[in-house]
C-alpha cells in the first residue's frame, strides 16, 4: 500500500521524540528505520506534471541523518565524484543545523537540489555506505541524496542561497560551450577567479539536459533556472541560440574573438536508433526528441505552447535506462491509454534507478522483460501500427558484467501500438569535432582529454558527457570542477 505523506510524518515525529537528546550508539543508529520518501498518489500524479517525490520533512531529514554511523574511513566520500564531506553534513543535519549542512555541501557542489533529485546515489556515495553493509542491504544505506535535497531546498526557499563572491577582474576571457551541469560548474568556478565568462547555448533556454532531458515531474525547471540566475548575478554572460561550429567555430573564438580559453560541455545529444525496418514510419521518435518537445518546448501545455504534440493511445518504449523511464512516464502524462516498456534483459540488469522503475510501475507502465523489437510495421498511411518483437534468454556476462541477451529462435510476436519511442542511449554530436581541425576524439566521437580536462588543442578543455559518453549529473560536475581548476591554473600561468 502507498504510504501517505501524513502517515510518514507522524511516524517520524514519534521516532524523533523517542531519540531526541539521547546519545546514540551504533546499535541505536542501526535500529532507526530508513525514511521513505513522501510522494504523490500514483493515480493522481499520472495526469500532472508536478513533482512526484515531495521531499523529506525536517523530522525525516534529521532521522535519516541520525542513521549515519559517522565512521572514520567515510567510504561514502570516495563514492562521491565531487568529494562532499558527507558525514559532516549529515551530522549537522541530524542536529537540526541545516544551514551549516548546506554550507558544507556547497563547498564542493553547485547543484545540490538537482543532484539530490536525479543522481544515482545508490551506485555512487550510498553503495559503499558502512550502514548498508552492516545491514547486508545496500537499499537500506543512509539516503544521502534525499537529505541533500531537503537541505538544499530549505536553503533556497528561505532565500539564503546567496551569490558566490567574485575576485577582481583579471582581463582574461573564457568561453563555455553548452549550459548543462559540467558547463555550469566551470562557468561558476572560473568566474569566481575574476575571469570574464561567456556561456554559449544552442537552444533558446539554458540548462542543457537538466531542461530538455529530465521531466518536470522529476526536476522542476524553476530549480535549474535559479542556478542559471545565480551565474548571471555573478556576471556570467549568456548567449542563447548560438550553435558553436555553425554560428562560430572554436578556432575563431581562440584566435579572433579574444578568448584565452574555451571549455566544451555540449553533452551527448545525438540519439541512437535500433537500425531495424520501420524506424522511418510516422509515430517513431527518439526519446531525445520526444522529451525535448515536452520538457523544453512544453508540448503538453496545449493551451499555450505551439509545439506539435503527437497523440498516442498505445506506446512502446524501447530501452531500460532512466531516459526510457522518463519517456514512458511522460507518455502517460501526454494521454496514452497504454504504455509498454520493452527491454531485452531482466529488471535486475536494468541501468535505470530502482526508484524510477518503481515509480513507472506504480503509474501503470507495463514492463516486457527479455524482449526486443526487430521490426516496426505501418499502415497504408505509413503510420505505426504494430511492433514485432523477439523473446530472449540470458547467456554469459558481457564486458559490462551484465548477462548477454540471447534470442530465442521462432519466438517472434506482434504488439499493437501506434507510437514507438527509442530510448537506447545517445552519442556525441559530431559538429564540434568536424569543425575543429586538430581536435582528437575517440571512435565514438568523444573528445579525448588528459586528467585535467585539457584537449589536444592548447587552451581548449572539455568535460561531461562529451568526454564520458552519457553519464550522470554529478560525474559531469566532477569533470567540470577539474577542468575549471586547470583553466584557472592555465590563465594564471599566462598572466605570469
Amino acid at each position: 500500500m502507498h504510504a501517505t505523506p501524513e502517515s510518514l510524518q507522524q511516524a517520524a515525529l514519534a521516532k524523533l521524540a523517542e531519540l531526541d537528546g539521547k546519545a546514540l550508539t551504533p546499535r541505536d543508529r542501526l535500529a532507526i528505520p530508513a525514511q521513505e520518501m513522501p510522494a504523490q498518489d500514483p493515480l493522481a500524479r499520472r495526469s500532472t506534471m508536478t513533482e512526484v517525490a515531495l521531499g523529506y520533512t525536517a523530522e525525516q531529514a534529521r532521522l535519516e541523518s541520525m542513521r549515519c554511523l559517522q565512521c572514520k574511513n567515510a567510504p561514502c566520500i570516495q563514492g562521491c565524484p565531487v568529494r562532499i564531506r558527507i558525514p559532516d553534513f549529515l551530522k549537522a543535519a541530524a542536529e537540526g543545523r541545516f544551514d551549516e549542512a548546506a554550507a558544507i555541501i556547497g563547498e564542493n557542489s553547485l547543484l545540490p537540489a538537482v543532484c539530490g533529485r536525479v543522481c544515482p546515489q545508490e551506485t555512487q556515495c550510498q553503495e559503499p555506505c558502512t550502514l548498508g553493509k552492516a545491514l547486508k542491504d545496500t537499499d537500506r544505506a543512509v539516503s544521502i541524496g534525499r537529505v541533500e535535497r531537503f537541505v538544499a531546498d530549505l536553503r533556497r526557499e528561505s532565500g539564503k542561497q546567496g551569490v558566490p563572491a567574485v575576485k577582481p577582474p583579471t582581463g582574461r576571457k573564457v568561453a563555455v560551450i553548452g549550459s548543462g551541469p559540467a558547463s555550469v560548474t566551470v562557468a561558476a568556478d572560473v568566474r569566481r577567479e575574476g575571469h570574464e565568462v561567456t556561456l554559449f547555448e544552442a537552444f533558446h533556454k539554458p540548462g542543457g539536459v537538466l531542461v530538455y532531458g529530465i521531466p518536470e515531474f522529476r526536476l522542476p525547471k524553476a530549480i535549474v533556472q535559479q542556478e542559471i540566475d545565480t551565474l548571471v548575478a555573478m556576471g556570467v554572460r549568456l548567449e542563447l541560440n548560438y550553435v558553436v561550429g555553425r554560428t562560430r567555430k572554436i578556432q575563431d573564438m581562440l584566435t579572433a574573438d579574444g578568448f584565452d580559453a574555451v571549455f566544451v560541455g555540449t553533452g551527448a545529444g545525438l540519439p541512437k536508433f535500433m537500425n531495424i525496418p520501420g524506424e522511418n514510419l510516422v509515430g517513431v521518435f527518439s526519446a531525445n526528441e520526444y522529451l525535448t518537445r515536452a520538457n523544453l518546448m512544453k508540448a503538453y501545455d496545449t493551451a499555450h505552447a505551439h509545439t506539435p504534440l503527437y497523440r498516442s493511445q498505445k506506446v512502446a518504449v524501447l530501452g531500460g535506462g532512466n531516459v526510457a523511464m522518463d519517456a514512458a512516464r511522460m507518455a502517460l502524462r501526454l494521454g496514452a491509454a497504454e504504455v509498454h516498456l520493452v527491454y531485452r534483459r531482466t529488471e535486475k540488469e536494468m541501468p535505470a534507478r530502482v526508484e524510477e522503475v518503481a515509480h513507472a510501475r506504480e503509474e501503470g507502465v507495463t514492463f516486457h522483460m527479455l524482449q526486443n523489437a526487430v521490426r516496426i510495421l505501418g499502415d497504408e498511411n505509413d503510420c505505426v501500427r504494430q511492433l514485432e518483437c523477439l523473446r530472449y534468454q540470458l547467456g554469459e556476462p558481457d564486458a559490462s558484467g551484465r548477462r548477454s541477451p540471447v534470442p530465442i529462435p521462432g519466438s517472434e510476436f506482434l504488439m499493437d501500438v501506434d507510437t514507438v519511442i527509442v530510448a537506447i542511449g545517445n552519442g556525441s554530436n559530431p559538429l564540434i569535432s568536424q569543425t575543429t581541425p586538430g581536435l582528437a576524439v575517440n571512435k565514438w566521437g568523444n573528445i579525448l582529454v588528459d586528467e585535467n580536462g585539457k584537449s589536444s588543442i592548447d587552451g581548449l578543455y572539455a568535460g561531461g558527457d562529451i568526454v564520458l559518453g552519457a553519464a550522470t549529473v554529478i560525474l559531469a560536475m566532477g569533470e567540470g570542477r577539474r577542468a575549471a581548476a586547470a583553466i584557472n591554473a592555465y590563465l594564471a600561468s599566462k598572466a605570469g
